[in-house]
């Protein structure tokens, strides 16, 4: 392929006409003859700057409310020719086919529509035809074309021309052309998958997953691991959306760690009070209410303080003052909350190796979704799990009904224990946790490893007794035997929250009633792997 190629014909073709008067003048000071269509051309034009319509090139005017005009040979003889291809270069010149050297193209706001929620209509009118051929055929030919896509290319090109004396070199062709291919390929990805929403499709036959750059990692879970951060477009509140304070980059782990805290603390509403979660390595070590958020933050310290240790907080209110000077006490390396005071970000812009993070609110966290995971040669899909348990949906099964602070307590270990790795094991006293067991491969040895932080924590905080004496217990999954259970009774718990459906419930509820506990169905499970 040729190294440098002069840019001497452009075709410009833009929906977002950002930077595009600063372009198009630019090249037009090089020499560069300027080719466009409909809305940028007069743009073009009406700024003073010589233009010729793609209209005038083709002989043919544009149609159909503009959806015919680029799909022409004139077009893409322009763009796909091979310039030392003699059959090529004779064909250009029999049919009057002039080379095309740049093309700038970016698309129909496919994306910016879906994310207002235009109807069905609007989004088939927002799906654009003539731009991704144009961009495809370009890419392809990058041994002679250049292909930007992107406003915050047109930098790029510039300087480009400006070092390569008004050509471009392959390797920026290369690069450029891999750029298109990815946004004609995340185009289309955008395209099926609201198609499949929009007709009920739930299994796809193919499924595509795109993302947008948005910060190169200095390395992922651990050092020898390359990693990167990319944004799915879908603009849910949480840590791709918060605005970043102070500190430095946020790492992988902190990212994973970060959005893992803010999903739980949305799972309690602010209007009925403050609450915060502290999250290490992608489990809570510590959630609790309180009449503020100082309260909660303390309440959720106490249960696990020495995990909590350079872990994330996550709260469901504007940080303030008095809450920031408590965190402020230990080591944490990220804050996430919708809002921060002025005497917050005074109080932790001391701290230069915290991060503070701040959004316009907080996800909802029974929005439908779909997660992704890879595995070897190929990919599970499912819904985010955006289950949610009421007061009316739980079903006593024990002699005994939990009373009302015990009801509370174990809605409130049940929200938790949705987000805690299986098999989850959470111990709840007045709204806050005191005991959380997760990711063991038997539920006995989370109901051992909750009690014995809560025990440790009792020692530390010189009480007379684990704060699971008189808790509520949660379970993420069924009891298979009545073995896990009686550990939680042994710890103290006097109300359970589970899912219900082994085969010896039977028996659970039998053991339950005979240790005097009283015990609640869910018929709904929270596995997390």
């Amino acid at each position: 392929m040729t190294n440098l190629v002069p840019l001497r014909r452009a075709l410009i073709s833009v929906s977002d006409k950002t930077g595009l008067l600063d372009l198009a003048r630019a090249l037009h000071a090089r020499g560069v003859e300027l080719l466009s269509t409909g809305g940028s051309a007069k743009t073009i034009r009406d700024a003073g700057i010589a233009v010729r319509d793609v209209a005038d090139v083709t002989g043919f005017p544009e149609m159909m409310d503009g959806r015919v005009k680029t799909l022409h040979p004139k077009v893409h003889g322009g763009l796909l020719a091979l310039r030392d291809n003699p059959e090529h270069t004779a064909a250009m010149a029999e049919h009057d086919i002039g080379a095309i050297d740049l093309l700038v193209v970016n698309l129909y706001p496919f994306e910016a529509a879906l994310a207002r929620g235009a109807d069905y209509g609007e989004m088939i009118e927002n799906i654009d035809i003539g731009g991704p051929a144009m961009i495809r055929a370009a890419a392809k030919n990058h041994g002679f074309v250049t292909t930007i896509v992107d406003v915050e290319d047109y930098s790029a090109l510039l300087a480009e021309l400006d070092a390569q004396d008004g050509q471009t070199s392959l390797a920026f062709r290369q690069r450029h052309a891999q750029i298109a291919y990815a946004r004609t390929g995340a185009y289309d990805a955008a395209v099926s998958t609201w198609m499949a929403s929009a007709i009920g499709e739930e299994t796809p036959r193919r499924v595509v997953v795109a993302g947008e750059l948005t910060q190169s990692l200095r390395y992922g879970e651990n050092p020898h691991q390359q990693a990167a951060f990319y944004v799915d477009g879908s603009a849910r509140i949480g840590v791709a959306t918060a605005e970043q304070h102070q500190g430095k980059e946020l790492s992988y782990n902190n990212i994973n760690d970060t959005d893992a805290a803010f999903e739980l603390v949305a799972e309690f509403d602010p209007v009925d009070g403050p609450a915060c979660a502290i999250i290490k390595h992608a489990n809570p070590c510590g959630v609790a209410r309180g009449a503020t958020l100082a309260e909660a933050y303390s309440s959720a310290f106490d249960c696990d303080r020495t995990s909590a240790f350079g872990g994330i907080i996550a709260l469901n209110q504007p940080l303030d003052g008095a809450t920031a000077e408590l965190i402020g006490g230990i080591f944490t390396e990220v804050i996430i909350a919708p809002g921060a005071d002025a005497d917050a970000r005074e109080i932790l812009g001391k701290k230069k190796n915290l991060r503070l993070l701040t959004t316009d609110g907080l996800p909802n966290p029974r929005t439908a979704l779909r997660s992704y995971r890879q595995v070897a040669g190929g990919m599970l899909v499912q819904d985010k799990d955006a289950g949610h348990i009421g007061l009316d949906d739980l079903k006593v099964v024990t002699k005994r009904a939990p009373s009302d602070a015990e009801l509370a307590d174990l809605l409130f270990a049940w929200k938790v224990a949705k987000h805690v790795k299986s098999n989850a094991i959470v111990y709840v006293k007045d709204k806050a946790t005191v005991g959380v067991g997760a990711g063991q491969m038997s539920r006995v040895d989370s109901a051992l490893i909750a009690a014995k932080k809560a025990e440790r924590m009792a020692e530390a905080l010189s009480l007379p007794q684990p704060l699971t004496i008189g808790s509520a217990v949660a379970s993420d999954a069924f009891f298979p035997f009545a073995d896990g259970l009686l550990e939680a009774a042994a710890a103290g718990a006097t109300s359970v929250i589970q899912p219900g459906g082994s085969m010896r419930d039977d028996e659970v509820i039998a053991a339950a009633d005979e240790a005097g506990l009283a015990m609640v169905f869910t018929g709904m499970r929270h596995f997390r792997h």
